[in-house]
Protein backbone atom coordinates (compact mmCIF):
# COMPACT_ATOMS: atom_id res chain seq x y z
CA UNK A 1 0.00 0.00 0.00
CA UNK A 2 2.99 2.33 0.45
CA UNK A 3 3.20 2.61 -3.33
CA UNK A 4 -0.35 3.92 -3.73
CA UNK A 5 -0.39 7.52 -4.98
CA UNK A 6 -3.61 9.31 -4.03
CA UNK A 7 -2.61 12.62 -5.63
CA UNK A 8 -1.79 13.76 -9.09
CA UNK A 9 1.41 12.33 -10.51
CA UNK A 10 2.39 15.83 -11.64
CA UNK A 11 2.56 17.20 -8.11
CA UNK A 12 6.25 17.89 -7.28
CA UNK A 13 5.82 17.29 -3.54
CA UNK A 14 4.32 13.83 -4.15
CA UNK A 15 7.20 12.88 -6.47
CA UNK A 16 9.64 14.06 -3.84
CA UNK A 17 7.97 11.94 -1.17
CA UNK A 18 7.93 8.96 -3.51
CA UNK A 19 11.64 9.38 -4.21
CA UNK A 20 12.46 9.52 -0.51
CA UNK A 21 10.18 6.56 0.27
CA UNK A 22 8.02 6.21 3.39
CA UNK A 23 10.90 4.82 5.47
CA UNK A 24 12.80 8.11 5.14
CA UNK A 25 10.25 9.95 7.27
CA UNK A 26 9.62 9.66 10.98
CA UNK A 27 6.47 8.00 12.30
CA UNK A 28 5.19 11.37 13.51
CA UNK A 29 5.67 12.89 10.02
CA UNK A 30 3.85 9.99 8.37
CA UNK A 31 1.01 10.15 10.92
CA UNK A 32 0.60 13.89 10.45
CA UNK A 33 0.47 13.61 6.66
CA UNK A 34 -1.65 10.43 6.58
CA UNK A 35 1.19 8.43 5.02
CA UNK A 36 1.20 5.41 7.33
CA UNK A 37 0.50 2.07 5.67
CA UNK A 38 -0.57 -0.25 8.48
CA UNK A 39 -2.77 -3.13 7.28
CA UNK A 40 -5.72 -2.60 9.63
CA UNK A 41 -8.31 -4.63 7.73
CA UNK A 42 -6.14 -7.67 6.98
CA UNK A 43 -5.51 -8.07 10.71
CA UNK A 44 -9.21 -8.23 11.57
CA UNK A 45 -8.76 -11.57 13.39
CA UNK A 46 -6.39 -9.90 15.84
CA UNK A 47 -8.85 -7.10 16.60
CA UNK A 48 -11.72 -9.59 16.92
CA UNK A 49 -9.68 -11.66 19.39
CA UNK A 50 -8.80 -8.61 21.51
CA UNK A 51 -12.37 -7.28 21.56
CA UNK A 52 -13.79 -10.75 22.20
CA UNK A 53 -11.46 -11.23 25.17
CA UNK A 54 -12.39 -7.89 26.72
CA UNK A 55 -16.12 -8.53 26.21
CA UNK A 56 -15.78 -12.04 27.69
CA UNK A 57 -14.06 -10.62 30.78
CA UNK A 58 -16.92 -8.13 31.13
CA UNK A 59 -19.52 -10.89 30.89
CA UNK A 60 -17.65 -12.88 33.54
CA UNK A 61 -17.51 -9.76 35.72
CA UNK A 62 -21.27 -9.30 35.46
CA UNK A 63 -21.87 -12.98 36.22
CA UNK A 64 -19.55 -13.05 39.24
CA UNK A 65 -20.87 -9.77 40.67
CA UNK A 66 -24.49 -10.64 39.97
CA UNK A 67 -25.00 -7.67 37.68
CA UNK A 68 -23.92 -4.05 37.57
CA UNK A 69 -23.66 -1.90 40.67
CA UNK A 70 -26.76 0.28 40.31
CA UNK A 71 -27.09 3.54 42.20
CA UNK A 72 -30.12 4.36 44.33
CA UNK A 73 -31.60 6.34 41.42
CA UNK A 74 -32.16 3.01 39.65
CA UNK A 75 -32.82 0.53 42.45
CA UNK A 76 -34.27 2.92 45.02
CA UNK A 77 -32.77 3.54 48.45
CA UNK A 78 -31.58 6.11 50.95
CA UNK A 79 -28.50 8.31 51.08
CA UNK A 80 -26.92 10.48 53.75
CA UNK A 81 -24.23 13.08 53.15
CA UNK A 82 -22.54 15.11 55.89
CA UNK A 83 -19.24 16.72 56.93
CA UNK A 84 -17.13 13.82 58.13
CA UNK A 85 -14.95 15.78 60.58
CA UNK A 86 -12.34 13.03 60.50
CA UNK A 87 -14.87 10.17 60.53
CA UNK A 88 -13.52 7.25 58.47
CA UNK A 89 -15.38 4.92 56.14
CA UNK A 90 -15.07 2.06 58.62
CA UNK A 91 -16.46 4.20 61.45
CA UNK A 92 -19.44 5.21 59.33
CA UNK A 93 -20.05 1.56 58.47
CA UNK A 94 -19.98 0.68 62.17
CA UNK A 95 -22.69 3.30 62.75
CA UNK A 96 -25.11 2.27 60.01
CA UNK A 97 -24.30 -1.47 59.99
CA UNK A 98 -26.32 -2.43 63.08
CA UNK A 99 -29.33 -0.49 61.74
CA UNK A 100 -29.59 -1.42 58.04
CA UNK A 101 -26.90 -4.07 57.65
CA UNK A 102 -23.38 -3.98 56.25
CA UNK A 103 -24.49 -3.92 52.61
CA UNK A 104 -24.06 -0.17 52.18
CA UNK A 105 -21.90 2.01 49.95
CA UNK A 106 -19.75 4.58 51.75
CA UNK A 107 -17.45 7.03 49.98
CA UNK A 108 -15.45 10.14 50.76
CA UNK A 109 -16.81 13.12 48.83
CA UNK A 110 -14.44 15.98 48.13
CA UNK A 111 -12.04 16.87 50.90
CA UNK A 112 -14.23 16.66 54.02
CA UNK A 113 -17.60 15.08 53.30
CA UNK A 114 -18.81 11.50 53.47
CA UNK A 115 -21.73 9.85 51.70
CA UNK A 116 -23.59 6.74 52.86
CA UNK A 117 -25.94 4.88 50.53
CA UNK A 118 -28.11 1.96 51.49
CA UNK A 119 -31.29 0.08 50.72
CA UNK A 120 -34.80 1.52 51.10
CA UNK A 121 -35.62 2.42 54.70
CA UNK A 122 -38.55 3.74 56.69
CA UNK A 123 -38.73 7.35 57.86
CA UNK A 124 -38.05 6.23 61.44
CA UNK A 125 -34.92 4.33 60.38
CA UNK A 126 -33.65 7.27 58.33
CA UNK A 127 -34.04 9.59 61.33
CA UNK A 128 -32.22 7.10 63.54
CA UNK A 129 -29.29 6.83 61.14
CA UNK A 130 -29.19 10.61 60.67
CA UNK A 131 -28.86 11.14 64.42
CA UNK A 132 -26.23 8.42 64.77
CA UNK A 133 -24.08 9.77 61.93
CA UNK A 134 -24.36 13.34 63.19
CA UNK A 135 -23.31 12.25 66.67
CA UNK A 136 -20.36 10.24 65.40
CA UNK A 137 -19.12 13.10 63.21
CA UNK A 138 -19.77 15.73 65.88
CA UNK A 139 -22.12 17.84 63.77
CA UNK A 140 -25.73 18.96 64.09
CA UNK A 141 -28.41 16.70 62.62
CA UNK A 142 -29.53 19.50 60.30
CA UNK A 143 -26.11 19.34 58.59
CA UNK A 144 -26.89 15.82 57.37
CA UNK A 145 -28.49 15.82 53.91
CA UNK A 146 -30.90 12.90 53.55
CA UNK A 147 -32.15 11.66 50.18
CA UNK A 148 -34.78 8.97 49.64
CA UNK A 149 -35.57 7.49 46.23
CA UNK A 150 -38.57 5.21 45.91
CA UNK A 151 -38.73 2.19 43.58
CA UNK A 152 -41.09 3.97 41.16
CA UNK A 153 -38.54 6.74 40.60
CA UNK A 154 -35.77 4.23 39.94
CA UNK A 155 -37.96 2.35 37.47
CA UNK A 156 -38.84 5.58 35.67
CA UNK A 157 -35.16 6.52 35.35
CA UNK A 158 -34.35 3.06 33.97
CA UNK A 159 -37.13 3.26 31.37
CA UNK A 160 -35.99 6.69 30.21
CA UNK A 161 -32.40 5.47 29.93
CA UNK A 162 -33.47 2.52 27.78
CA UNK A 163 -35.58 4.77 25.55
CA UNK A 164 -32.69 7.19 25.12
CA UNK A 165 -30.40 4.37 24.02
CA UNK A 166 -32.96 2.96 21.55
CA UNK A 167 -33.60 6.43 20.12
CA UNK A 168 -29.85 6.88 19.73
CA UNK A 169 -29.62 3.72 17.62
CA UNK A 170 -32.51 4.80 15.39
CA UNK A 171 -30.93 8.21 14.81
CA UNK A 172 -27.64 6.52 13.90
CA UNK A 173 -29.32 4.22 11.39
CA UNK A 174 -31.31 7.02 9.77
CA UNK A 175 -28.40 9.47 9.55
CA UNK A 176 -25.84 7.07 8.10
CA UNK A 177 -28.36 5.51 5.70
CA UNK A 178 -29.08 8.96 4.25
CA UNK A 179 -25.47 10.20 4.35
CA UNK A 180 -23.88 6.99 3.06
CA UNK A 181 -25.80 3.71 2.66
CA UNK A 182 -27.77 1.27 4.81
CA UNK A 183 -24.99 -1.34 4.90
CA UNK A 184 -22.70 1.21 6.50
CA UNK A 185 -25.46 2.05 8.96
CA UNK A 186 -25.60 -1.59 10.06
CA UNK A 187 -21.83 -1.68 10.47
CA UNK A 188 -21.88 1.55 12.50
CA UNK A 189 -24.58 0.18 14.82
CA UNK A 190 -22.53 -3.00 15.27
CA UNK A 191 -19.52 -0.85 16.20
CA UNK A 192 -21.57 1.17 18.70
CA UNK A 193 -23.01 -2.00 20.26
CA UNK A 194 -19.43 -3.25 20.54
CA UNK A 195 -18.48 -0.08 22.42
CA UNK A 196 -21.50 -0.53 24.71
CA UNK A 197 -20.33 -4.03 25.61
CA UNK A 198 -16.79 -2.81 26.24
CA UNK A 199 -17.96 0.02 28.52
CA UNK A 200 -20.41 -2.19 30.41
CA UNK A 201 -17.61 -4.71 30.88
CA UNK A 202 -15.37 -2.05 32.39
CA UNK A 203 -18.16 -1.07 34.80
CA UNK A 204 -18.70 -4.72 35.72
CA UNK A 205 -15.00 -5.39 36.39
CA UNK A 206 -14.34 -2.15 38.25
CA UNK A 207 -17.56 -2.08 40.26
CA UNK A 208 -18.25 1.55 39.32
CA UNK A 209 -21.72 2.61 40.35
CA UNK A 210 -24.23 3.28 37.57
CA UNK A 211 -26.02 6.61 38.07
CA UNK A 212 -28.03 8.98 35.84
CA UNK A 213 -24.77 10.83 35.17
CA UNK A 214 -23.37 7.52 33.93
CA UNK A 215 -26.17 7.26 31.36
CA UNK A 216 -25.40 10.76 30.08
CA UNK A 217 -21.71 9.90 29.87
CA UNK A 218 -22.62 6.66 28.09
CA UNK A 219 -24.42 8.54 25.33
CA UNK A 220 -21.48 10.94 25.10
CA UNK A 221 -19.08 8.03 24.61
CA UNK A 222 -21.29 6.61 21.88
CA UNK A 223 -21.43 10.03 20.24
CA UNK A 224 -17.64 10.20 20.02
CA UNK A 225 -17.55 6.64 18.69
CA UNK A 226 -20.09 7.46 16.00
CA UNK A 227 -18.23 10.62 15.04
CA UNK A 228 -15.04 8.68 14.42
CA UNK A 229 -16.94 6.09 12.38
CA UNK A 230 -18.49 8.77 10.18
CA UNK A 231 -15.07 10.32 9.58
CA UNK A 232 -13.73 6.97 8.37
CA UNK A 233 -16.82 6.39 6.21
CA UNK A 234 -16.40 9.78 4.56
CA UNK A 235 -12.82 8.96 3.64
CA UNK A 236 -13.84 5.52 2.31
CA UNK A 237 -16.48 7.17 0.15
CA UNK A 238 -13.90 9.58 -1.27
CA UNK A 239 -11.44 6.76 -1.98
CA UNK A 240 -13.96 4.29 -3.45
CA UNK A 241 -13.21 5.36 -7.08
CA UNK A 242 -9.71 3.90 -6.62
CA UNK A 243 -11.23 0.42 -6.54
CA UNK A 244 -13.00 0.91 -9.86
CA UNK A 245 -9.72 1.58 -11.64
CA UNK A 246 -8.71 -1.82 -13.01
CA UNK A 247 -5.86 -3.41 -11.08
CA UNK A 248 -5.18 -0.38 -8.91
CA UNK A 249 -6.17 -1.73 -5.48
CA UNK A 250 -8.65 -3.99 -3.77
CA UNK A 251 -11.48 -2.79 -1.53
CA UNK A 252 -9.57 -4.14 1.48
CA UNK A 253 -6.49 -2.11 0.55
CA UNK A 254 -8.58 1.00 -0.06
CA UNK A 255 -10.28 0.65 3.35
CA UNK A 256 -6.94 0.28 5.14
CA UNK A 257 -5.65 3.31 3.22
CA UNK A 258 -8.66 5.32 4.39
CA UNK A 259 -8.08 4.29 8.01
CA UNK A 260 -4.43 5.33 7.78
CA UNK A 261 -5.36 8.70 6.28
CA UNK A 262 -7.68 9.59 9.20
CA UNK A 263 -5.54 7.98 11.92
CA UNK A 264 -3.99 11.26 13.07
CA UNK A 265 -7.40 12.91 13.13
CA UNK A 266 -8.71 10.11 15.35
CA UNK A 267 -5.74 10.47 17.70
CA UNK A 268 -6.23 14.24 17.91
CA UNK A 269 -9.96 13.82 18.59
CA UNK A 270 -9.28 11.36 21.40
CA UNK A 271 -6.58 13.57 22.91
CA UNK A 272 -8.71 16.71 22.88
CA UNK A 273 -11.59 14.72 24.42
CA UNK A 274 -9.37 13.46 27.25
CA UNK A 275 -8.24 16.96 28.28
CA UNK A 276 -11.66 18.28 29.43
CA UNK A 277 -12.48 14.91 31.03
CA UNK A 278 -9.28 15.11 33.07
CA UNK A 279 -10.27 18.65 34.06
CA UNK A 280 -13.66 17.36 35.22
CA UNK A 281 -12.05 14.58 37.25
CA UNK A 282 -9.14 16.50 38.75
CA UNK A 283 -10.45 20.07 39.08
CA UNK A 284 -14.17 19.40 39.35
CA UNK A 285 -14.32 16.34 41.57
CA UNK A 286 -11.00 16.19 43.43
CA UNK A 287 -10.38 19.89 44.09
CA UNK A 288 -13.96 21.19 44.33
CA UNK A 289 -15.62 17.94 45.41
CA UNK A 290 -18.31 17.83 42.72
CA UNK A 291 -19.14 14.10 42.83
CA UNK A 292 -21.73 14.35 40.03
CA UNK A 293 -18.93 15.51 37.71
CA UNK A 294 -16.82 12.60 38.95
CA UNK A 295 -19.50 10.08 37.99
CA UNK A 296 -19.83 11.69 34.55
CA UNK A 297 -16.04 11.83 34.07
Amino acid sequence: MSGVDTHSANTPSVNAHAALGPTQHSLWHRLYHGETNYEFVRRWKRWAAISGTVILLGVLGIALRGGLSLGIDFRGGSAWELPRKGMSVSQARDVVGPVIGRNVTIQIVGSDRIRVRGEKTTAETRDKITSALAKKAGVAAKEVNVTFVGPSWGKDVTNKAEKALVAFFFVIAAYISVRFEWKMALAAIAAVVHDVFITVGIYALSGFEVTPATVIAFLTILGFSLYDTVVVYARIRDNTPMVSVAGRMTYTEMTSLSLNQVLMRSINTSFTAVLPVLSILVVGSVIFGATTLQEFG
